[in-house]
């Protein structure tokens, strides 16, 4: 569309100049027959009449005014008038008339060539990107595949080992590193599929809490503050729990050493915020592959962008450089 549009307004452009020198050409024709009728007086298009001579009149040239267009010529036998030779102003507007629909004619065919050369270079520009999307999906559908055995693995081998030893910090850990793992495949599910999200009522400050305390046992070195008061909404629980999930773990990813990560509740708007590196470009965070650093994929916050549209939830980003980053869940 930018293609077709940029070069439909150069070739628009192009035409004008085009046409009013075409205009100004059929002019000069018409002034050309006036001379040589000014000669020989056989005029069937022109009619002829006379002028009185003042000094304020021009002769020689193409004259307009609101009824014609007119030149006005010596008469060598006489010294008070001149010869006028018009052209009516309905001639020349049929005149103008046929140009203007012969050249809106002829664009109307470029147009048409745009079109073709617009699709015929949309096709050649976009097929490696897609061709390499394609081949995205197809990389993250055999990492899904790939995915399971291991961890159908580790959840056998965690559950027999907690069996035989019982609780154990190190045991918990494991188990919340699965679940984490199990959270990124469901986000690499969701990227690649749109799948209708069924609504429920839930309490906001249990799932809060249950993230965070989730969270909190992957990234020892930040301290997670929660202020959230006691309230139901209504949305996928799941797909909220990857939201949340993903901007806790981004919080504690991307914080400074013993940071924190403040989570609380204004109104309808549900607040994290972090003390870490911050982000340059808050305007891009959203878009696929994005990132402003070698950790990750630059999916994340794209994922997160989706179900907030999807569930109807107004994300904002606010961040400074060596200060930190806020995120904010507007709900409506």
């Amino acid at each position: 569309m930018l293609f077709f549009t940029s070069l439909s307004i150069l070739v628009g452009v192009l035409f004008y100049f085009i046409y009013q020198k075409e205009i100004l050409v059929k002019e000069s024709e018409l002034f050309t027959q006036m001379r040589i009728c000014s000669l020989n007086l056989k005029c069937n298009k022109f009619d002829i009449n006379f002028e009185q001579k003042r000094d304020n009149l021009s002769t020689y040239k193409l004259l307009k005014d609101d009824n014609s267009l007119y030149s006005l010529f010596n008469i060598d036998s006489s010294s008070k008038f001149l010869l006028k030779i018009s052209f009516k102003k309905e001639k020349y507007l049929s005149i103008l008339k046929d140009i203007k629909e012969k050249f809106l004619l002829y664009y109307m065919l470029v147009l048409v060539v745009i079109v073709v050369l617009s699709v015929v270079f949309s096709l050649y520009t976009l097929n490696p990107l897609r061709k390499s999307l394609l081949l995205t999906e197809e990389f993250i559908k055999d990492i899904l595949h790939d995915f399971n055995t291991p961890i159908s693995s580790l959840k056998l081998n965690s559950y027999l080992l907690k069996k035989e030893i019982g609780e154990n910090v190190k045991v918990l850990r494991i188990e919340n590193s699965l679940k984490r793992i199990l959270a990124l495949q469901n986000n690499l599910i969701t990227y690649l599929q749109n799948q209708p999200l069924q609504k429920e009522e839930f309490s906001l400050k249990e799932v809060v809490e249950d993230r965070v305390g989730f969270i909190s046992k992957l990234y020892d070195d930040i301290t997670f503050k929660v202020e959230v008061k006691d309230r139901y909404v209504n949305y996928n629980k799941e797909a909220f729990v990857r939201i949340l999930d993903n901007l806790l773990s981004n919080a504690s990813k991307y914080n400074k050493k013993d940071g924190s990560v403040y989570v609380t509740l204004d109104n309808d708007t549900l607040i994290i915020k972090d003390e870490g590196i911050g982000i340059k470009n808050t305007t891009k965070v959203f878009e696929r592959f994005y990132k402003e650093n070698q950790r990750g994929i630059g999916i994340g916050l794209h994922i997160v962008k989706k179900l907030c549209d999807e569930l109807g939830i107004k994300i904002e980003i606010k961040s400074k450089i060596d200060v930190g980053t806020s995120i904010y869940l507007h709900f409506s």
